[in-house]
């Protein structure tokens, strides 16, 4: 563990104004190694890594340190520098299950924007990892830590391409802003399991619209269904007017079908509906809004896909009935607190709620220019 801990830091670019480091250990309890601010060259933190003694200890509470590195490692005491912008980076590796629990704590993360990456062993619990994780594909398992080094090359390249924060970007006045304008799909699934409730669906997205300023130049929708393949009902360029939009979304029909691949949707919605040619706004600054409802857990691989869409910065929800998987909605959601499980979906009507008044939100933003 040592060792791939120090590989990892010789590709780093250690400094004062650079990258900064800090190990913490835990078993029962966690303790600090050393903090971020503790040393300012390569070479110092390579020295106290191999200088590093094995703490020891049980049981394995994974959920108590997450907690203690939110609160002091990645604090302004020990050098974290979130308000200035710089990415706060997580690295677990650990050779178990937890003993407590780990889903607070790990949501509390990803409140605070820490990215985190995980290894695990053969003995760990990967499904507890990837909830862990900043997104499930950060999640890594291997035999042993002897053969971490298998995996070293792919992490390093997940950590380098963490974005700054939004402190570093440049941002227009609102004065300055164009009016209103969202890109807003609506994935649904449509597999013979959900045929009794495509009306509910129907009524659920018709509601959300009611309350969009659909225009070309204003709010523009697209609607996908799928089941083991995916395929638009309409882009976000087909329809120009409210009225054009609701009078489609009325004449939707029950695509059916099985499995349940939300994988290969999420990756059809990133690829093709996400794109300027479909009538994506995004590379103009447009606010970029995916709300996917769901009736059960994916028979493909979510995970490609969930990076993909957020690298685009799509603003994702997940609205999930029957037999959905809430720790896979955590997943392609853009948070966790977006994704909402419903017993009934005949009464979403504060789901609706929140999701609207959350993309109000995404209207009220400033606007970034990459």
């Amino acid at each position: 563990m040592k060792s791939f801990v120090q590989q990892v830091v010789e590709t780093l670019n250690v400094g004062q104004n650079t990258d900064h480091v800090s190990v913490v250990q835990y078993s029962q309890n966690p303790e600090t190694n050393f903090a971020l601010n503790t040393y300012m060259t390569k070479q110092d933190v390579l020295v106290a890594v191999k200088n590093l003694n094995h703490k020891g200890g049980k049981p394995r509470n994974t959920g108590a340190a997450l907690d203690y590195v939110r609160t002091n490692a990645f604090s302004e005491f020990s050098g974290s520098r979130h308000k200035k912008g710089a990415p706060q980076i997580l690295l677990l590796l650990s050779g178990g299950k937890s003993q407590d629990n780990v889903e607070t704590a790990a949501t509390s993360l990803k409140q605070k924007n820490v990215v985190t990456f995980c290894v695990g062993t053969r003995t760990a619990d990967i499904i507890e990892l990837q909830m862990i994780a900043h997104n499930p594909s950060y999640a890594f398992s291997v035999l042993t830590f002897d053969d971490v080094g298998s995996i070293q090359q792919q992490l390093v390249s997940f950590v380098k391409r963490v974005p700054q924060q939004r402190t570093f970007l440049y941002y227009c006045s609102m004065e300055q802003r164009l009016p209103t304008q969202r890109d807003i799909v609506f994935l649904l699934d449509s597999t013979d399991e959900m045929r009794s409730e495509f009306k509910t669906v129907v009524g659920f997205v018709e509601r959300i619209l009611d309350q969009l300023n659909v225009g070309e130049n204003k709010d523009r929708v697209s609607v996908v269904q799928y089941s083991n393949e995916p395929s638009a009902d309409f882009f976000l360029n087909t329809h120009k007017t409210k009225q054009s939009v609701t009078d489609n979304v009325q004449a939707l029909r029950h695509k059916g079908g099985r499995p349940l691949n939300t994988g290969a949707a999420l990756n059809y919605v990133a690829d093709e509906i996400f794109a300027p040619l479909s009538g994506s706004r995004r590379k103009q600054g447009v606010p970029q809004i995916l709300i996917l409802l769901t009736g059960g857990p994916s028979r493909d691989d979510i995970r490609n896909a969930v990076v993909k869409l957020k690298e685009f910065r799509v603003n994702t929800f997940v609205v999930g009935v029957k037999n959905a998987d809430m720790l896979e909605m955590q997943s392609v959601s853009e948070e966790p607190s977006k994704a909402f499980l419903v017993a009934d979906s005949s009464n979403m009507a504060d789901i609706e709620q929140k999701i609207v008044l959350a993309i109000e939100k995404s209207e009220n933003s400033p606007r970034i220019w990459k």
